[in-house]
């Protein structure tokens, strides 16, 4: 499941490649809502490391989303 961090190296594309104010979840490439579906869909394979790797990646988007959240309250 630590290996699901990998998604993060989507931020490399960005520019400015780390912005405190900018919301992960929607705007880079393996944090929009056709990847959770497809994290979701990798926890339905009978395989354990795929399984374990949809899990992680996630539980890794539903961090980032409650990240956004929080940027948001006043």
């Amino acid at each position: 499941m630590v290996a699901a961090n990998l998604i993060d190296l989507d931020h490399l594309l960005a520019d400015p490649i780390f912005d405190p104010e900018r919301c992960s979840v929607g705007f880079h490439l393996l944090h929009g809502w056709e990847a959770g579906l497809a994290y979701l869909a990798m926890m339905l394979v009978p395989r354990w490391w795929v399984r374990a790797l949809g899990a992680g990646a996630f539980w890794h988007l539903t961090v980032d989303y409650g990240d956004c959240v929080m940027q948001t309250l006043p």
